[in-house]
């Protein structure tokens, strides 16, 4: 297997949908797998030390399901299911285990089933150049740039230090993001008067706008287009909340705040105040979020929950007791 090769099936995954949702299961285990190769040298790892840190993963990084005993194992599905070409999984008598094996931790656990990525594949990873080409291919293909940072974070990957350390760097990518249109951001901002959708937040330095984004509701990586109807303009901190899910959108254009969120200062709990808020309107001659990515976006990002539980505060002014 070249280096190529290895690119080219990293990104040609299968991925089977989960009632019409992306399913990031696999890219997950792999950056999880990429974080511990940098760091202990190989990928070898029993499914009872997986289980927790890759479930945790795909529930802070892919949509969300509404059962615990679901969201504790769902590390099972990738660790079963990922290509045989790159995978090799077996149990405690070292039996390989094939993709008809049971997506159950408990069966996982009970069989010690163990994986690691194949020689040739960690012969490859060896090379920093690769390891830092596979990871961008991965995190460029199924997320968005705002979860970066978050994402490598958990899963144990410095990629900014590898990639300090690889002299090609970006050019040196063997797959390449879709370029996104140049004057895109500026669009999506001048729409919004450069002011933040969901608080109003309009901050400038001097005569320059600081901490406002251009945020794509269907994520570009999943062919989400660089129009107005997918934009919003945000500032940063409601971005990120965005990407990650803790913030929504209703069908009538409504900020929903996840069940999941949770905070106990002040400004932390200024995000709660943002439920059931309207998004604000675009400039005349400018198109608002089109229903379709705000569903996109409420079925594959949103972190839906429990029902809101909120406690009551002091009634407004004019309220009755």
């Amino acid at each position: 297997m070249t280096r190529e090769e290895l690119l080219a099936r990293l990104a040609a995954l299968r991925q089977a949908q989960v009632r019409g949702r992306r399913a990031p299961h696999k890219p997950l285990l792999l950056l999880w797998l990429l974080g511990r190769f940098e760091a202990y040298a190989t990928t070898a790892v029993g499914y009872d030390d997986a289980e927790e840190p890759v479930s945790r993963l795909i529930n802070d990084f892919g949509p969300p399901v509404r059962s615990p005993g679901a969201a504790r194992q769902r590390a099972a599905m990738p660790f079963v299911h990922l290509e045989r070409d790159l995978w090799d999984l077996r149990d405690a008598d070292g039996r390989e285990m094939g993709p008809d094996t049971p997506e159950r931790g408990a069966w996982l656990r009970e069989h010690g089933a163990h994986g690691r990525l194949r020689p040739q594949v960690e012969r490859l990873l060896a090379e920093r150049g690769t390891l830092v080409a596979a990871s961008r291919l991965l995190l460029d293909q199924h997320f968005t740039p705002a979860l970066e940072g978050p994402l490598c974070e958990a899963a144990g990957l410095d990629l900014t230090t590898l990639e300090l350390t690889v002299h090609r760097q970006l050019a040196d990518r063997a797959v390449r993001r879709r370029q996104r249109r140049a004057d895109f951001a500026e669009e999506v901002l001048r729409a919004y008067a450069y002011t933040c959708a969901m608080c109003g937040y309009d901050g400038r330095l001097g005569r320059h706008p600081v901490g406002l984004e251009a945020a794509h509701i269907r994520w570009h990586s999943q062919d989400g287009p660089d129009d107005l109807p997918n934009a919003l303009a945000l500032c940063a901190l409601h971005h990120a909340l965005f990407d990650l899910g803790a913030l929504g959108l209703t069908p009538d254009r409504r900020v929903r705040v996840s069940a999941l969120y949770v905070a106990g200062s002040t400004a932390g709990r200024a995000v709660d105040a943002l439920a059931g808020r309207p998004l604000a309107v675009p400039r005349p001659g400018s198109a608002p979020p089109a229903d379709t990515h705000i569903a996109w976006h409420g079925a594959q990002v949103f972190k839906e929950g429990a029902a809101r539980r909120r406690v009551p505060g002091p009634a407004a002014p004019g309220d009755g007791a």
